[in-house]
């Protein structure tokens, strides 16, 4: 009997610590994010960055300016992607928010990827936009939508993601993340450009591709 209740409290222990296993709450107004030049003994390391004395901190620690400028889409996939994180914006640290402004040609791409540390919410500006997510292992099911001028979409966390311009003219999106630093996996990119490469075999075998392929684009990436 004794036996069995010490496992339930252990059981309920766990669940406890796991339900609160998220990052806590700030429990200041803010804390402005040092750059590694200014760090002095007074600075406070949270989570990620050292933080200036809040006596310090002015209005330009949480201004950025320059979104309305479109991003440079003369690349392979024809699309920019403008962050403004917590390294653009150092008053966005502990906050939890980010976001983006994602410039599209015709027919530009923002390839599958992931944001491993947030939900994704986005807002077509311009233009028209096919975009989708890919559910984990389980299924595999992808959501797809056609998006139009002041549609919105969101991006569950850590899923497979894109963005397509399907139209003739450019297009402008804006996302907003749950996170101050989401970050972000290319799926083509991390595959088949990591640094050193990945073996060719390993490769030639997860994507059932002829070897000459798989090193052809290791090279493209």
């Amino acid at each position: 009997m004794m036996r069995a209740y010490l496992v339930t409290v252990a059981l309920c222990a766990l669940a406890f610590s796991l339900a609160n296993a998220s990052d806590p709450a700030p429990l200041q107004d803010f804390c402005v994010a040092l750059k590694a030049k200014d760090y002095s003994d007074s600075a406070v390391f949270v989570n990620g960055k050292f933080c200036k004395d809040p006596e310090q901190a002015k209005a330009d620690d949480f201004f950025f300016k320059g979104l309305n400028k479109p991003g440079n889409t003369d690349n392979r996939v024809r699309s920019n992607v403008t962050t403004v994180n917590v390294d653009q914006i150092p008053g966005l640290n502990t906050l939890g928010i980010s976001l983006a402004r994602i410039d599209f040609a015709p027919y530009g791409l923002n390839p599958p990827h992931t944001h491993p540390r947030a939900t994704e919410i986005l807002v077509v500006l311009e233009g028209t936009l096919y975009v989708g997510f890919v559910t984990s292992n389980t299924d595999n099911r992808l959501f797809t939508k056609v998006l139009n001028k002041g549609d919105v979409f969101v991006f569950p966390i850590g899923l497979i993601h894109f963005q397509f311009n399907v139209g003739k003219t450019n297009a402008i999106a804006i996302a907003a993340l749950s996170s101050q630093n989401a970050g972000v996996i290319t799926i083509a990119d991390a595959v088949f450009g990591s640094d050193p490469p990945i073996n060719p075999d390993v490769l030639t075998k997860a994507f059932q591709l002829d070897k000459n392929v798989v090193e052809h684009l290791q090279k493209l990436f």
